[in-house]
């Protein structure tokens, strides 16, 4: 009977496992498995290496604040979280207001489908994504607004999820994915007939910086609209709990710094671009949209047993553990961020290029 009892014991530890490792596919939508989990472009044998080297940036915070070193960082960051972020989160890399009545995806899709109605544009013309990571967004965009999307992002291994992803939608005849630092993008000027940023633009050393190739690669009299991180009015950088808070997400998620919100129009004026209008989009009526991390909790716990697993046996790189730690700790300094009103991932800036605007080559 005791033997029987084990074996039954065994059998069901091991169908478990089975089934979030085997069967559990990411939290929006099946498409990556925990025993598919990789290091990106990094090779299995130095991810634990890589994952050093990335916290190497802010022992040396001087070498993060320079656009020569920022896109390796970046890069590295995504081939180290991209994996975990797609199997545990979904395709679309960024948050979105909880709608009550609504699933975190659909929230998720209408986040994305209003960036678009912002810059007004028609099924046809071209838009650039700018840090389109694997695509979610792209592809809500695309089937919503039937335009053609360029995504550009600094990680290879995201450009072939992306593309995988297009085809499986039936959507690359209007998605479009390029490798390439959006601080010096490979588009003649004048090329677009609107452009969109989704919490990406916050990797940029200087804001003004990518924001001054969006201007030059838009036609004159196009919209941009950006959803941004920033520190509110409420963050007091005497406060020691806010700036643990603040720095706690810029190491979590691969940023030289996160800007004020004030900052932001600053930087769009100072290349040209005309405010449209300006807001956070987590302000009150505006549901949390950390409240999905919070709900998640268990479901991190529960991964990051399985990551423990497939690490010890060999299936998943070592460094696999120590990353999905940073993430899950990460979740926990945004949650902070959230509660206490001092950061928000969605301030909203809408801006025009003047119809009379020229753009250098």
């Amino acid at each position: 009977m005791d033997s029987m009892a084990l074996i039954c014991t065994v059998g069901l530890l091991f169908g478990g496992l089975y089934w979030f490792v085997c069967v559990h596919g990411p939290a929006e939508q099946k498409g990556k498995r925990a025993v598919d989990l990789s290091g990106g472009s990094i090779s299995s044998e130095k991810v634990q290496d890589k994952y050093q080297q990335y916290w190497s940036f802010f022992r040396r915070p001087k070498e993060i604040e320079t656009a020569e070193k920022v896109p390796d960082f970046v890069d590295t960051f995504y081939n180290l979280v991209t994996d975990i972020y797609e199997w545990g989160w979904g395709q679309s890399f960024h948050f979105s207001p909880s709608i009550p009545g609504k699933s975190h995806r659909d929230a998720t899709r209408i986040h994305e489908e209003m960036a678009v109605d912002l810059i007004k544009v028609s099924p046809g013309q071209k838009i650039l994504d700018v840090g389109c990571g694997v695509g979610g967004p792209m592809r809500a965009i695309a089937a919503h607004s039937r335009a053609k999307v360029t995504g550009i992002t600094i990680n290879e291994y995201q450009v072939k999820r992306a593309k995988l992803h297009n085809k499986k939608a039936g959507l690359d005849s209007l998605c479009e994915v390029v490798c390439g630092n959006f601080l010096e993008m490979p588009f003649a000027s004048n090329t677009f007939d609107g452009a969109y940023s989704i919490e990406a633009t916050c990797h940029a050393p200087k804001l003004d910086d990518v924001y001054s190739e969006i201007f030059r690669v838009l036609k004159p009299g196009s919209l941009y609209v950006s959803y941004e991180w920033v520190t509110t009015d409420k963050f007091n950088g005497e406060d020691s709990e806010h700036r643990d808070v603040i720095q706690g997400i810029e190491r979590g998620d691969a940023l030289p710094g996160l800007r004020r919100y004030d900052e932001i129009s600053e930087a769009a004026k100072k290349v040209g671009f005309e405010i449209v209008d300006e807001r956070d989009l987590a302000a009150p009526p505006a549901k949390p949209w950390w409240d999905r991390l919070k709900m998640g909790r268990i479901a991190y716990w529960r991964n990051h047993i399985v990551v423990t697993v497939l690490a010890a046996i060999g299936v998943a790189p070592k460094g696999t553990v120590d990353v999905h730690d940073m993430l899950f700790k990460t979740a926990d300094y945004l949650t902070r961020g959230g509660e206490s009103g001092i950061f928000s991932p969605m301030h909203m800036i809408l801006c025009r290029k003047p119809i009379d605007a020229k753009s250098d080559s």
